[in-house]
Parts: structure tokens; sequence; C-alpha cells
């Protein structure tokens, strides 16, 4: 009897194991209808505590890279799993005009001797349902991609590693900050306190230029303070898909210029990340800040040294 209620427990804890949806996932999506030979691929790392889910899914179309962090639910006993809202590019968008269809995730979890799979669906929500196809996929458990505890890890690390979307002219704002010293003397004081991290060097030939920060992944309460020179610009401004935006003329008489980045906090997410945009004129320069409340995050602008 003893060994029979061992066994038994042992069945019970296999299923329940097996009923998880921990781990790395990967593969292919196309549209339901046949109407585009464009695959989409799809990676997914995915974190459970008991009927919720946390994930992290990439996915690639034609030249569109997109990364979200995503929370939804699982249903042990009809092993479906649910993601929400996930902006999936319309599959006739092209290089010049790129449309997107918000959608759910719906998949189910089927185990059998050879692996695991999700198979499913992307589906269009209410207003885009009737225009935008559902996105069928299968995706495959990679066994050898690692256990529950760096899924964590890549989850925690989600923020520095990845950028949701490419932003445009119209995700900034109208109004302007005013690039010249304002006081506040609590975040002077703690930027004197931290160290000044140097995240990149740009070099220009320009006098002016214009600079744009956004939040850098999830919008997840991320406030910035900016310093040029060591002079502090603007404070507590909130980091959103929408630029904070600066025309800042450069002090010509000092080789280097100095744009240094704040954290007035770390968001839901530490650590405070942000996309900062960087014009001068004639290009256009990308960079990713990482601060926290012992560093700021600054680049350096060198002035291009013209020939006499």
């Amino acid at each position: 009897m003893k060994k029979f209620l061992i066994l038994f427990l042992l069945v019970i804890a296999l299923q329940a194991s097996s009923q998880k949806v921990v781990g790395y996932w990967y593969g292919t999506g196309n549209i339901a209808s046949g109407g585009s030979a464009n695959n989409y691929l799809v990676e997914m790392i995915v974190k459970q505590n008991n009927t919720s889910v946390e994930a992290i899914l990439n996915y690639y179309f034609r030249n569109t890279f997109r990364s979200y962090k995503l929370n939804g639910n699982y249903n042990s006993l009809t092993r479906e799993m649910k993601l929400f809202n996930i902006a999936v590019p319309y599959f006739g968008s092209t290089d010049k005009m790129e449309v997107d269809c918000i959608m759910d995730f719906v998949a189910t979890h089927r185990v059998a001797k050879a692996g695991s799979n999700l198979l499913g669906r992307f589906v269009g929500r209410d207003q885009y349902k009737y225009t935008c196809p559902d996105i069928v996929f299968d995706l495959r458990l990679n066994q050898e991609a690692g256990n529950q505890d760096s899924v964590l890890t890549a989850l925690r690390n989600y923020k520095e590693t990845y950028q949701l979307w490419k932003p445009t002219a119209t995700d900034t704002l109208a109004t302007n900050i005013i690039a010249r010293p304002v006081v506040n003397y609590v975040v002077s004081r703690e930027y004197k306190e931290r160290q000044n991290e140097v995240a990149q060097e740009i070099v220009i030939d320009a006098d002016s230029i214009q600079v744009d920060f956004y939040d850098n992944g999830d919008i997840d309460g991320d406030s910035i303070s900016v310093f040029l020179n060591d002079q502090l610009m603007t404070f507590n401004r909130l980091l959103s898909t929408k630029a904070i935006h600066f025309n800042i003329k450069l002090d010509t008489t000092r080789e280097v210029n100095e744009i240094t980045m704040f954290a007035d906090n770390l968001g839901r997410i530490p650590p405070n990340t942000a996309l900062m945009l960087l014009y001068d004129g004639k290009q256009r320069h990308e960079v990713r800040l990482s601060s926290n409340l012992q560093k700021n995050a600054t680049v350096r602008i060198r002035r291009k040294k013209t020939s006499p």
C-alpha cells in the first residue's frame, strides 16, 4: 500500500511538472488564410507562477524586430496559455509603410515523448479582428536553453537587453525643453554623489544638436533628470513613448560636451533605462542608456576638428 501511494504521488508530480510552460520556445507563424508567403519568426521566454505567466516575446517579420515583456495566464486543466495586447505588423505592411494589428496570443500546451509544443494563434482584438487575419504558430520547447534560473535572469535583464520599437517623428512632443540651467538642490547634490559612467562618445561637426529621450522598454514609471556639462537642464521627467525633447547649443569653447542622465527612480523594473536619439543635422545617433542610484549615464559629444 505504501509503495502504491508513493507511485501515485510520483505520477501526480510528473503530470504537474509536465503542465508547466516555463522555458524557451521558438518557431514560426503564418497567416491563417495563406495570404502571405512571409513567415513571422517567433521566440519566447516564459516564467510561470501558478496560473500567472510572464513572457518576453520576440518576433521578426521582414525588416522588423519587436520585443515585448508581457503578462498573461495559464490554465493547467485546459492547458491554454494567453498573452494580451501585442502589436504585430500587418502582413501586407511594406518597408515604407508599416501598420500594426493589436492581437492576443492564445496557445494550447501539448506534451509528447518527442517534446513540448505551444500550438495556437495571434488573434486580432475587437476593433482589428475583421481586418487582421489570425497568425497560426507552432512553438517548440528548447530543452537545452537553460533552467528556471536562466529564465528568471533573462526576465531581470530584459530592459538592458531589448528595445521595444524605433521612435518616429510623430513620437516627439511639440513642446521643447529650453536647454538652460535650472535649480533643484536635492537632484544636484545627489548627482555629484554618483559616478558618471561614459556610455558612448559621438563625434560631430555641428554647433547645435537635437536630443530626444524615450523609455527603452516597458513604460514602467522611469523618471530622469538631465544635465549638460554638469548643469541641470530639467528634472523629474517621466520617460514614455513620447520624447523628452531638447534643442541644445553646444559650448564651442569646450573640446567635449557631456549630456548626462540621472535616475530619479528605478521604475517598477530596475534599472532606469532610456533610448537617447541625437541628431546633428546630418546623422542620427542612437544610444541606450542605463543608470541607477549609484551611477549616472553620460554621452560625450566631441566636435570634429576642422582642417586649417
